[in-house]
């Protein structure tokens, strides 16, 4: 069962725990899923396509990222 985060810093600190990252662009919405996943959870956090940049720029040092 997936948890939904809507918090960027607790998402940051969820993807420290994690084995991957993973986006998925959704561009008729207009956004994109960053899922962390960790030995027992899948973390889910959703952002702006426009803001995802800069997030990916946070996790590059983090986990390593999947563009699915």
């Amino acid at each position: 069962m997936p948890i939904f985060i809507s918090s960027e810093e607790e998402f940051l600190e969820a993807a420290k725990r994690a084995l991957e990252c993973r986006v998925k662009r959704i561009e008729k919405k207009g956004v994109a899923k960053v899922k962390a996943r960790t030995k027992r959870y899948l973390y889910t956090y959703i952002v702006a396509l426009d803001k995802l940049n800069e997030l990916l720029n946070k996790l590059k040092n983090i986990c390593s990222i999947k563009e699915l």
